[in-house]
C-alpha cells in the first residue's frame, strides 16, 4: 500500500511540474463545473489529463479528450474513473519500466 501511495504521489508530482507557469492568463477557477459519471467506453477516449486540488480549485478535477475532441470532466469519486486512473498510472509504470513484480504488490 505504502508503494501505491508513493507511485500515485510521484506521478503527480510529475504531472504538476508539467503544467505551465502561473501567469497573467492562469485560471483562479475550477475547470470543471460540471462533471458526467456515466461511463465512457476506452475506445472513446483520446487523452486524460488530471489535475490536482491547489489554490485554483478546491478539488482534482479529471479531464477527458475524446475522440471527437470533445472535453469532458469525470467525476473522480466514481469508481470507473478511480479504476481508470489506477490502470492509466500502471500502464505509465509499465512502459517506463518502473512497474512492480507481482511478489511486490502488498494486497
Amino acid at each position: 500500500m505504502k508503494l501505491y501511495i508513493l507511485l500515485v504521489l510521484g506521478t503527480l508530482f510529475v504531472i504538476i511540474n508539467g503544467l505551465p507557469p502561473i501567469s497573467r492568463d492562469f485560471n483562479s477557477h475550477c475547470r470543471c463545473l460540471q462533471v458526467e459519471s456515466r461511463i465512457i467506453p476506452p475506445d472513446s477516449l483520446r487523452s486524460i489529463k488530471l489535475f490536482p486540488e491547489g489554490p485554483h480549485c478546491a478539488e482534482t478535477e479529471i479531464i477527458a479528450e475524446l475522440m471527437n475532441k470533445e472535453k469532458v470532466c469525470l467525476n473522480p469519486k466514481s469508481t470507473w474513473v478511480k479504476k481508470l486512473i489506477s490502470f492509466v498510472l500502471e500502464k505509465q509504470l509499465h512502459h517506463q519500466g518502473n512497474a512492480p513484480k507481482k511478489s511486490q504488490v502488498p494486497n
